[in-house]
Order: C-alpha cells, then sequence, then structure tokens
C-alpha cells in the first residue's frame, strides 16, 4: 500500500435552521460549506436525511435558497444543519472549496441520503485518502468518516490475522 497524506477535513456542525432562517446562513466571510436537510419522506418517514449539499464561492443561505425545498417535502418541518469547515488556518479560496467538495462527495457516499442519487453512481477516486471528523451537532452523520474503509483502496490488500509465533515444545 502506497503511505500517501492522509487530507483530514474537520467539520464543525450548526443547527437546526428553518427556511425562514437561511438569512442566518449567508454571512460572507464564514457561511461556506456542507449542509444537511431534513424532513419528511414517504419510504424512511419523517425527519429523515434527504439530502447533503456543498456551498463553495457562495454561502449555504444563498445556496439552499437556489434549490426548490419551499415547493417540496413539508417546507415547515424541514431542518437544515450547516457544516462550516475548520481547523489550524483558513486556507486559500481553491484549496477551501476542494475540500469542500472533497468532503460532500465522501459523506454522500457513505450516508446515501435520500434525494442524492445522482452522485451515488461512482465513488470518486480521490477520496480515499479523506478523513472527516464531524463535530458539533452532525445529526445522523457518522462522527468520523474515512475514505479508507468506504473506498476499493483496500480491497486488493493481502493481509492475514495476527497470531502468535511460540515455539512448539
Amino acid at each position: 500500500m502506497q503511505n500517501k497524506t492522509v487530507n483530514l477535513i474537520q467539520i464543525d456542525w450548526q443547527g437546526p435552521y428553518t427556511l425562514k432562517e437561511l438569512h442566518l446562513l449567508n454571512d460572507d466571510s464564514l457561511d461556506y460549506g456542507i449542509y444537511q436537510i431534513y424532513g419528511k419522506h414517504m419510504v424512511y418517514g419523517k425527519d429523515a436525511l434527504l439530502y447533503i449539499g456543498k456551498a463553495d464561492y457562495q454561502t449555504i443561505g444563498k445556496r439552499v435558497s437556489q434549490e426548490n425545498w419551499w415547493d417540496t417535502n413539508d417546507s415547515n418541518h424541514l431542518k437544515i444543519y450547516a457544516g462550516r469547515l475548520s481547523g489550524e488556518k483558513t486556507p486559500d479560496e481553491e484549496q477551501w472549496s476542494y475540500e469542500i467538495d472533497l468532503a460532500e462527495k465522501l459523506l454522500i457516499n457513505v450516508h446515501k441520503p435520500a434525494y442524492n442519487s445522482k452522485s451515488l453512481s461512482s465513488i470518486p477516486v480521490e477520496i480515499q485518502d479523506v478523513h472527516i471528523l464531524n463535530w458539533g451537532d452532525h445529526r445522523d452523520l457518522l462522527p468520523e468518516v474515512s475514505g479508507l474503509r468506504w473506498t476499493s483502496k483496500l480491497d486488493h490488500l493481502l493481509y492475514d490475522t495476527y497470531k502468535l509465533n511460540t515455539p512448539v515444545k
């Protein structure tokens, strides 16, 4: 196995917000990242994870308002959770956007939200070395997600179960 640097992405989740509160997610200095939408689904029931999306180069509030959530589902009961990337220092916009893209792809492929079927066709190779730590109110998302676990990178690795080599008496 190739020893490659792991791309650690930490996401701090806050919410819930309603569609009427999207204006609270329009701070041009920090409201970029990933968002989750929960609501009623005819198969999965009420308060189910419906969608994971990304907002880069525009705020989460602006991005969610561009989607048709007002006309679909029971818009009065939708819950939106905002995930902002965090770390030691803010990267440049290009790197920040790249990390948002990687995080969205891995989270969608692991959690398989009901309305994200388009993004589930194949697992992108670039998420193999991504490791996500979800902090705060991450709701139904796993607290820790690794591309190594959810991609085929380790499928062909030869391994054996550990056992002690004790001499025969």
